[in-house]
């Protein structure tokens, strides 16, 4: 917690409107979160210079008080009071108690409440209720779509918690968002192929993108095909990779006397710093982008390196450093004292005009002083200087990727003397993300196209989602994703999982060829079958689908489920091992199931009709459940293995219940009735 930070601490006396004034005069006076020259009553703070929201390049962060109504119109419309007050006071002490790096979520839920409590008919804050939560998660899902939904529909819940426990409402409330998260398993049909190819590269992307790291020539195509080339080696975020230390390559030796390499990693939310060791068919790709990264930013680190040295001077290169001791420069010393390569003739000029420098006639020359061209240029660093990043404490300096200013810009000149970060709107644009706005695209610039003629885009977060799939379909454990991706929850792999039906039945298909990674009824194979194991795959398994604890091949062409989603008790329902949150689902349903069973026994001790069936049931799926955690958690088991139930009848539920029921009526035996019920047809099609 910050030492600036004041804790509010309500009064039990006090009633729900004393303790707001009181909150917000606090959080108005008394708080130094977003500086203590904070002015409170702008609709819109610039928190562009503060530690925890810190800007990553020249975009200023800003948190505008909006309504919902106008946030995105060129004069928005700010909430009114007392409304937005609140959440003023909301926003500035819940960043110093749960500080975030984006507050639009926090500010979205913001704008959907004050939307309710308007529509609401109250007066004043206090008077929200239950009913006015309900409204704005309403309004929250009809506005947003998916996970974004979800992020914001916590925070509403947040506001809501906060509120009751500091008593800043008449009644009290207690409110749970009533927004799901979204839980994508289904893997089949045109929404998930939209879904999945929304979130990945395409393959003429795939296909163009190593062509274009090795046709680069221009500065800018050699970065940004050398920063793509990184993002395809692991799953990292564009920041991680923005903020790459000069020296971040590692080498080591493996156990096997084998050169390893890989990257120093800073991950972006709240995961420990890391190696990332990079796999061996991508090391010296990366290594080799590295190398080009490094050599066309190494003048920019330089510069960089001048500044912290000698802040208050303007950085000349050796040729110029005559020009130091003259008190008066020609617009011809400026222009080459500013651009690194020779600008057009009238660019001194307009520099000075727009920098504030003052010209001077001196005989028939215009002159400017060396010292206001000094003062304008140094003004020019990037905020924040010499620091890239405070919360790292990463300087320009020590920073892979940084480089003079315009150096990327295909039109602009190239300063000489001032530096600037790369941005990820950069990398994006380089990428083809706005080739539709007329922004032309590393890919267009080389000659690259989708088939039909399109511009290929890619976003820098597509390689995330493509990498984790890949690990995915290749069985990697779920905590080795997590690891690999930076993540402190496995639970967020969800997320990124876009393997697609056809690779989930092709990984089953595969392990029946392999005897080590079956277990149950495909485990037990004839060993001489008259057609080869594939043929065999393709029969045995054509469809899967997700399930809460593995999946179902079952085929829904040819009939319903006939277990009711009684996945446990189905021999057409298997489990991969290595998928940590389905395993959990394994275990606590052998918690569920275990309890329903002493419940089952206490009923047939009590003598409750029917309670026996149940009790045998539960004690078959306490046992199955049992078997399977077992497998799971065998370290002998390979990750990566099939486990499909064994011992589970065939029969559908229906036909043998009509058997129970038949036997119940006419005591004939099941077994002769089984058989009558599968007795073949005669050649006259009719039973016999």
């Amino acid at each position: 917690m910050p030492d600036s930070l004041v804790v509010f601490i309500p009064r039990a006396e006090r009633d729900a409107a004393e303790n707001l004034r009181e909150f917000i005069a606090m959080s108005r006076s008394n708080l130094t979160i977003f500086g203590a020259g904070l002015r409170f009553d702008d609709m819109a703070w610039d928190v562009t210079d503060t530690t925890q929201l810190k800007a990553h390049g020249k975009n200023r962060v800003r948190i505008c008080f909006s309504t919902q109504e106008t946030v995105n119109d060129v004069l928005p419309t700010q909430m009114s009071e007392p409304f937005v007050s609140f959440a003023k006071a909301y926003v500035r002490y819940m960043q110093g108690m749960r500080p975030t790096k984006n507050p639009a979520f926090r500010v979205t839920a913001l704008r959907a409440l004050d939307a309710a409590f308007r529509m609401s008919g109250h007066l004043i804050p206090v008077m929200m209720d239950g009913d006015t939560f309900n409204r704005a998660a309403r309004i929250i899902a009809e506005r947003l779509s998916g996970s974004t939904a979800y992020r914001v529909g916590a925070q509403l819940e947040l506001i809501a918690k906060f509120m009751s426990e500091h008593r800043l409402t008449a009644i009290p409330l207690s409110w749970r968002s009533p927004i799901n998260r979204p839980i994508d398993t289904v893997r089949v049909g045109q929404e998930f192929d939209k879904r999945r190819n929304a979130k990945m590269p395409s393959q003429a992307a795939l296909e163009a993108l190593p062509k274009t790291f090795y046709l680069a020539t221009q500065p800018n195509d050699v970065l940004f095909s050398s920063i793509a080339a990184i993002l395809c080696s692991a799953p990292d975020r564009i920041n991680e990779v923005l903020l790459l230390t000069e020296n971040c390559e590692v080498y080591d030796k493996t156990s096997g006397g084998k050169d390893a390499y890989g990257l120093r990693w800073q991950p972006a939310k709240r995961a420990d710093p890391m190696v990332k060791w990079i796999i061996p068919s991508m090391a010296p790709v990366v290594a080799e982008a590295i190398a080009k990264i490094r050599h066309l930013t190494q003048a920019a680190r330089r510069i960089a390196q001048w500044y912290e040295l000698n802040s208050e001077k303007l950085y000349l290169p050796q040729h110029l450093e005559y020009l130091r001791s003259q008190e008066f420069l020609t617009l011809d010393e400026v222009q080459q004292v500013i651009l690194l390569d020779e600008g057009a003739p009238s660019f001194a000029r307009l520099w000075c005009t727009a920098n504030h420098v003052l010209l001077e006639k001196k005989g028939r020359k215009v002159c400017v002083r060396f010292a206001d061209v000094e003062r304008a240029a140094i003004a020019l660093l990037p905020a924040g200087f010499p620091l890239l990043n405070a919360e790292m404490g990463l300087k320009f300096s020590e920073a892979l990727i940084v480089v003079r200013r315009n150096e990327l810009h295909s039109a602009k000149g190239t300063f000489g003397g001032v530096i600037e970060p790369v941005t990820t709107n950069q990398v994006n644009t380089a990428l083809g993300t706005r080739s539709e706005h007329g922004f032309e695209s590393m890919f267009g610039r080389l000659g690259f196209k989708e088939p039909d003629g399109s511009h290929i885009r890619v976003s820098t977060h597509q390689f995330r989602h493509y990498l984790n799939t890949l690990a995915q379909a290749g069985g990697m454990s779920q905590l080795d994703i997590a690891k690999w991706s930076g993540r402190v929850d496995v639970r967020q792999n969800e997320v990124y999982d876009h393997v697609s039906a056809d690779q989930m039945v092709a990984k089953f298909r595969e392990s029946i060829g392999d005897e080590s990674h079956m277990f149950g009824p495909l485990a037990k194979l004839p060993k001489n079958i008259p057609i080869s194991r594939d043929e065999f795959a393709r029969l045995k398994i054509p469809t899967a689908h997700t399930t809460d604890f593995g999946f179902c091949v079952h085929d829904y062409s040819m009939m319903p489920c006939d277990r009711h989603a009684d996945c446990v008790n189905c021999y057409e329902h298997v489990c991969v091992k290595g998928d940590e949150g389905k395993t959990l689902m394994v275990k606590r349903r052998l918690q569920e199931a275990q309890e329903l069973l002493a419940h089952a026994e206490a009923a047939t001790l009590k003598g409750y009709y029917g309670a026996d069936r149940w009790m045998e049931h539960h004690k078959k799926t306490v046992l199955r459940l049992t078997q399977l955690i077992e497998i799971l958690d065998n370290p002998a088991v390979p990750v990566g293995s099939v486990i499909q139930l064994t011992d589970v009848p065939v029969v559908s539920w229906g036909i043998e219940q009509a058997l129970e029921d038949r036997v119940a009526i006419d005591g004939r035996s099941p077994i002769k009735l089984l058989d009558i019920a599968s007795r073949r047809r005669p050649k006259g099609g009719k039973h016999d």
